[in-house]
């Protein structure tokens, strides 16, 4: 997950110039990508496949994505795949509560 704002405009190209460059990392290498606007209700991914690019973008129609906390100069900070799923869902895990089974 990128630290800093990402411009949307950034296509498949551009998203993978910045994990080379900005992130220090290699975007063919299997990870998943993860970019956020300075407004935090839109994210993109990107991933590499077997033949190509792949980029998802998903814009809230309210509210912000519970971005994971990063420490400062940091550019990037790495996630589960747990907290993939809850920052995609909207969940918070601090607050989420496991229901009784009857």
């Amino acid at each position: 997950m990128a630290s800093g704002p990402t411009d949307m405009r950034k296509q498949a190209d551009g998203l993978a110039a910045l994990v080379k460059g900005a992130l220090g990392q290699e975007p063919r290498s299997g990870h998943l990508f993860v970019f956020f606007n300075r407004g935090q209700d839109m994210l993109r991914l990107l991933f590499w496949d077997a033949n190509g690019y792949c980029v998802v973008s998903k814009r809230l129609e309210a509210g912000r994505f519970r971005v994971p906390p990063v420490a400062e100069g940091q550019s990037s900070v790495s996630l589960e795949a747990r907290q993939l799923v809850e920052l995609l869902s909207l969940v918070d895990a601090a607050r989420a509560r496991r229901r009784a089974v009857h």
